[in-house]
């Protein structure tokens, strides 16, 4: 018998592990790992063991002043770090810059009486937040947001400062700083100084930055009980030169943005921190003229996780021309240091370096720095004391201190940073300038966005974007300024269609990447998700109003209404109203239009206007106007309005004339009209993609 209890012991022990095993699969064993962990991590630059409470954070570090951005372009973050730096140098705050999707917000109450926060928020499209915003905007503007302690009123301790960032071509301008300052001030926290607003419509986002921190800064002097000091720099990020690495050392980056580039296996998911290195199908010239250009290209994504809706933005990465990265690297005395090896290490617990070492300078300028932008007023004032004579220095602190003079030499010329040194040093070395001021005071180099040409209806893999190469003639300067991210993708475009070495208007591309991974051709990309889209129902009507590239979804939009009727699908009427300069010259995708109309019969109609084929210029919102009657009549029936393009002209006649139509129609006020078209607006029945 004692060998029949052994046996049943054994068998019931089996059993009852097997039963445990079964119930436990995949919480503690078994656990089917993530294949993109591990790439997601590396390329979000994700730490182990970070934490999302903000308290913590700030206690660990010693921090008293935190500044969290809102930003999809850069210009927030740049901001918000440029009031980080001023904090600690004028007021000797410990300030720290925090990414509002890196933390939970639902301890905002718990923050002590004696710290400050401060909102750096820019208002993305037609009134959204940006996209590491969005969890805090919906929290914050919640019915009733859920807070750690029972305090009343729940944030009658927050001590917080705001700025917003707008374009005033826009209907809902600066819509997050104003909600987001309303819903603070209704939860009982206290705003310091007034709450700012910048104005990218008006070109007057840096004075409006500048005429708002200095009183901002008295206003939290005397709450906080802070004295002023000598501002001196300091810097946030330690250059180390790494001697014993090369550029073609394997562990260096030469430009790739994390990791699994460098390897040479980049692993989705692609996104905003991963772009995925996409091969361009074809890329052609729209236009017939000499003197203008405008691409189409096609990416294929088929061997990569990315996916896009018709109406979707392809984000493009682009690398700065090797003109701009000589003269900035010969004006700064790098040129024969541009392949040394160098890392790049916060100094403070908080900081983060905004591009993967060990690295070389010159794929730091290359790849990571907008060189090209407009420069800012208050960076020049920064750098004046590292001026290589004291001429230069007198210069340099009267255009960071002078509004008029640097408007008048600076800023009407659209002159980047290293055009300004050069000029103000009169060819002198700026070698006194340590390379960490320009990698905390140049805005990191961002990816451009552009939307999609094509229907993921017809082509789920293959995406297509429609771009005019930017070029402006300024007064005063020599040479036009050139778009940086457009001249790339014309050189990409010739490489492609032949030239084996392209130089548009003279400027070089490293076109084939870091340690040639781009070449064959490939150009770096990521999709955005969009809200402008057709509507759900196939039959209701849609009317489109997109001249010049401003067509680009609406060529997605009436390829997808295509494929649909080659599917045997019925769609409601689609009107498309396209202005160019001459129907000879840069009326995109005529062909195709005639195509579609073979195809789509009496649903689709394009309406054009051509302004320099007559005595008088005509451009859309005057067809518009011409059609008054059956545009009320499609509206009526619930048609969907969209329009792209220029927002500060063009989609704001377009807005105007719209209200005129419904007044004229229907009998009624224009103010009633205008309510008409809002309402539109709020229900989706009016859309817009526009840029300023």
């Amino acid at each position: 018998m004692a060998e029949l209890d052994t046996l049943d012991i054994i068998v019931l022990a089996a059993i009852l592990l097997g039963t445990v095993a079964y119930f436990t699969k995949g919480k503690l064993w078994g656990v089917v790992k993530d294949p993109y962990a591990a790439s997601l991590a590396a390329a979000n630059g994700a730490k182990a063991g970070k934490t999302r409470n903000i308290i913590e954070k700030m206690e660990e570090s010693g921090k008293n002043c935190i500044i969290f951005y809102g930003s999809q372009t850069g210009t927030a973050e740049d901001y918000a770090s440029r009031l980080a730096k001023e904090g600690k140098s004028r007021y000797g705050l410990e300030t720290m810059v925090a990414d509002l999707e890196d933390y939970d917000y639902d301890n905002l109450d718990a923050i002590p009486e004696d710290k400050v926060v401060m909102f750096v928020l820019a208002t993305y499209g037609e009134g959204e937040p940006t996209d590491n915003a969005v969890d805090f905007y919906e929290f914050i503007n919640g019915d009733s947001p859920q807070f750690t302690q029972d305090n009343e009123p729940a944030l009658g301790n927050l001590n917080y400062v705001a700025f917003g960032l707008g374009n005033n071509t826009y209907e809902h301008y600066n819509i997050m700083v104003r909600n987001v300052d309303k819903a603070l001030q209704k939860l009982g926290a206290h705003r310091i100084g007034e709450a700012g607003e910048g104005d990218d419509g008006a070109g007057t986002m840096e004075e409006d930055f500048l005429a708002w921190k200095d009183p901002m800064w008295k206003a939290l002097a005397e709450k906080m009980g802070l004295e002023e000091r000598e501002a001196v720099y300091e810097p946030v990020f330690g250059i180390v030169e790494r001697d014993t690495l090369t550029a073609e050392s394997p562990e260096v980056y030469l430009g790739e943005p994390n990791k699994t580039h460098l390897d040479g296996t980049p692993k989705g998911p692609f996104n905003a921190h991963n772009p995925y290195i996409a091969p361009i199908a074809e890329s052609y010239e729209l236009f017939n003229v000499k003197d203008r250009n405008c691409l189409h290209m096609e990416v294929d994504i088929s061997a990569s996780n990315l996916s896009y809706q018709t109406g979707d933005h392809l984000a493009v990465w682009p690398t700065n021309p090797g003109e701009e990265v000589d003269r900035f690297l010969n004006v700064l005395g790098l040129t024969e240091k541009r392949k040394n090896v160098i890392s790049v290490k916060a100094l403070e617990p908080t900081a983060k370096v905004p591009f993967p070492t060990p690295t070389t300078f010159d794929a730091i300028v290359r790849y990571h720095m907008e060189i090209c932008a407009p420069v800012s007023r208050q960076f020049l004032a920064t750098l004046a004391p590292f001026a290589p004579d004291e001429a230069s220095k007198a210069e340099m602190t009267k255009l960071g201190g002078d509004r008029d003079y640097f408007h008048d030499k600076i800023n009407v010329h659209h002159l980047n940073i290293g055009r300004v040194l050069e000029i103000v040093g009169k060819g002198k070395k700026w070698s006194n300038v340590p390379f960490s001021a320009f990698i905390e005071g140049i805005t990191k180099l961002q990816p451009r966005y552009y939307s999609i040409s094509s229907s993921s209806l017809e082509q789920p893999k293959k995406i297509s974007i429609t771009c005019v190469v930017e070029e402006q003639k300024l007064p005063g300067r020599e040479d036009p300024f050139r778009g940086v991210s457009t001249n790339y993708l014309l050189a990409l475009k010739q490489k492609q269609n032949g030239d084996p070495n392209p130089s548009p208007y003279g400027l070089t591309y490293e076109i084939t990447g870091p340690r040639n991974r781009y070449d064959g051709i490939h150009v770096p990309v990521h999709v955005r998700h969009s809200n402008f889209k057709l509507p759900s129902d196939p039959l209701k009507p849609v009317i489109m109003v997109g001249p010049g590239t401003g067509v680009a979804p609406f060529r997605g939009f009436i390829r997808e209404r295509r494929k649909m009727v080659e599917n045997g699908q019925a769609v409601g009427k689609t009107i498309l109203f396209f202005g160019c300069r001459k129907s000879t010259e840069d009326f995109l995708y005529a062909k195709e239009w005639e195509e579609a109309k073979q195809i789509m019969g009496d649903s689709l109609e394009i309406v054009t206007a051509f302004s320099r084929e007559g005595a008088k210029k005509v451009y859309v919102q005057h067809r518009l106007k011409e059609r008054s009657k059956e545009i009320n009549e499609l509206l009526e029936k619930k048609a969907y309005f969209y329009v792209c393009g220029d927002a500060a002209n063009m989609a704001r006649e377009v807005n105007t004339v719209l209200a005129q139509i419904i007044a004229q129609e229907r009998g009624v006020p224009e103010a009633k009209a205008e309510d008409i078209v809002k309402n539109m607006r709020a229900s989706n029945q009016y859309q817009e993609d526009v840029w300023s």
